[in-house]
């Protein structure tokens, strides 16, 4: 595990930063963004240690830092040196202490009613400005005070400063609620967690204008790191769980179904069935839970399906690997079946050699684990699936993969795959970015690794410009349905237009349904919208990653033309035939 790693030491990654940063550099396949920190008080530190939280996550950070203690003035007036930088991601650090007419005893309720409206205004103006730059924004809420004049009627009372950050959080939650690309680094919650006498320092704040203690500041920094990871689609897809001590307690193959320790009416399988309950929430936001247990399948089965009283069941899991084989294997079976990378997973095992086995064979996050009390706080805290987003298609994840499993079991039945392709009685809906689905569209263009030839992340505001813009840009989403169920929006493309040429700027898909036809669905839709248009010439290039190997042939299979070749980039040309003919034969897609 990386000292990075949740449950990190602050002290050492304070003290080891220059190392730690140096190393990281190193890293392969770091993607760069640009980076605006706004300060409402000192932030020197919390940009060294964001930055090595975001290395960790495969970010290259280039920041713009904001003059101290400016941030209003940097955004809302002078920001031309801002707007030059065009952020990515924009910070903005303030806390309690720029809060600047706190209710006190004398005032009615009415005028703390006016000081409030006052005060989120500020802030309003504030967010307002930096989303209209373009770029993702993040902004710390507000802790509470270090001490209450009222006492425990501080949280009541309208003069009380607790009730009053109480509301004004609120209002800064409803903001974010109201406006996409607006996200809420929550300091209450932080500050709660490490106590605010620890939060905040007196000492720092006085000798340094730090407004958290410099040691909280690495917990500060990896709270905004997860919100940008999440952003970028790098949060992980899906939980893999050993049964035996980490789902129940007890050993069903020795101590029977009836031994182990599940449900409320004993403490000993308590803290099991609150965790059982903790991952049937997470498939709620589409996360993914599969078993990898050394246990005979019928007997662990047994546990869910003769113990009721266990939270979940047999069919919350996509696939259950109960045998003997070493488990790293088991779990790289888990990742081809389902179809995603082993970096996608979180494997949760009670025994330490098995977490330390998978962890030095396989790609897979394998958090440290010491007692079922706090397995639920090694799952959460780390922010493994941190929610930026969250839309239709990624609360129908589970079933969209289970639906997979169908087809896999389908096709074994056929022996001409394209027989088996029309067996799925395929339908699909294309057409341009819109509005509706610009939510989707973005997520997909972040989180897809496999399918996706150029690598290139675009912000929602970026999507949004090329809908706004379609003389100047070809862009297509579609989405595909089957016998076995609705896929949602698996593909988007996007190509920009100059004369008579097109430039493939764009292309992913889910690899659910990649080498189904679909791919060449995409492509003739293209090719139509390219031929109303009059251009001729379409070129296209191929960036080799470790992940998207499966496509480096794909526009040769398209016939592309191979221009140059370098270990970096392939570039390719395509001249348009005016016979050209559908490559997808079938399914049905209607153009919207």
């Amino acid at each position: 595990m990386s000292v990075l790693d949740y449950p990190f030491d602050s002290a050492l990654i304070l003290q080891k930063k220059k190392r730690l940063k140096k190393e990281l550099l190193l890293k392969e396949g770091l993607i760069e963004k640009k980076i605006a920190i706004l300060s409402g008080s000192t932030i020197g530190e919390v940009q060294n240690i964001l930055e090595l939280f975001l290395l960790n996550y495969g970010i290259k950070p280039v920041f713009w830092q904001g003059q101290y203690a400016r941030y209003y003035e940097n955004l809302v007036f002078d920001n031309d040196q801002l707007k030059e930088f065009a952020p990515d991601f924009i910070y903005i650090h303030t806390t309690a202490k720029n809060l600047e007419n706190l209710p006190v005893p004398t005032d009615s309720a009415e005028d703390v009613k006016v000081k409030l409206e006052n005060e989120f205004a500020k802030f309003k103006t504030c967010y307002e400005a930096a989303l209209s730059l373009g770029a993702i924004v993040i902004a710390n809420n507000f802790e509470k005070p270090f001490y209450r004049m009222y006492g425990n009627k501080d949280a009541v009372v309208p003069q009380g400063v607790v009730n009053y950050t109480t509301r004004l959080n609120l209002m800064v939650a409803d903001f974010a609620n109201e406006h996409e690309n607006f996200f809420v680094n929550d300091i209450d919650y932080l500050s709660t967690l490490a106590g605010l006498d620890n939060w905040f320092n007196l000492e720092n704040w006085y000798l340094y204008k730090y407004a958290v203690s410099v040691d909280r500041i690495p917990e500060l920094a990896f709270s905004i790191a997860k919100i940008i990871k999440s952003a970028l689609g790098k949060n992980k897809k899906s939980v893999i769980c050993d049964l035996d001590n980490t789902l129940w307690g007890g050993i069903i193959g020795d101590d029977g179904v009836e031994g182990i320790a599940i449900g409320n009416e004993q403490p000993a399988g308590m803290s099991y069935t609150e965790f059982q309950s903790y991952l049937k929430k997470l498939t709620g936001l589409g996360i993914m839970l599969n078993v990898c247990s050394k246990n005979e399948e019928a007997i662990a089965k047994q546990g869910f399906e003769k113990r009721r009283e266990a939270p979940l069941n047999v069919e919350d899991f996509i696939c259950f690997k109960a045998n003997w084989e070493p488990k790293h294997q088991n779990i790289a079976n888990i990742a081809k079946e389902i179809n995603i990378g082993e970096d996608s997973f979180v494997f949760i095992d009670d025994n330490p050699v098995e977490r330390d086995i998978v962890r030095n064979s396989l790609a897979v996050t394998v958090p440290e684990v010491t007692c079922p009390e706090d397995y639920i706080k090694a799952i959460d805290r780390a922010g493994f699936f941190e929610i930026t987003t969250f839309t239709k298609d990624d609360a129908k994840r589970n079933e969209m993969y289970k639906q997979n499993a169908q087809r896999a079991q389908a096709q074994a039945s056929f022996g001409n795959y394209k027989d088996y392709l029309l067996s799925l009685d395929m339908s699909g809906e294309i057409g341009a970015f819109s509005t509706a689905h610009c939510e989707r569209i973005t997520q997909l263009i972040n989180k897809t690794n496999q399918f996706n030839f150029t690598t290139r992340r675009y912000t929602q505001g970026e999507v949004e410009e090329i809908i706004a813009n379609p003389d100047r840009y070809i862009s297509a989403y579609a989405k595909l349905v089957d016998k076995f169920g609705d896929n949602g929006i698996t593909t988007c493309f996007i190509a920009s237009v100059e004369d008579k040429t097109a430039t493939i700027d764009l292309w992913v898909m889910s690899c659910r349904v990649f080498k189904r036809h679909f791919e060449f669905a995409l492509f003739d839709y293209f090719v139509k919208q390219c031929a109303q248009r009059g251009i001729t010439t379409v070129n296209a290039s191929y960036l080799p990653t470790a992940k998207n190997v499966i496509i480096k042939d794909f526009y040769e299979e398209l016939g592309f033309t191979l221009v140059s070749e370098s270990e970096s980039e392939k570039k390719y040309t395509f001249a348009i035939p005016a016979d050209y003919q559908n490559k997808n034969e079938v399914i049905k897609m209607e153009e919207v």
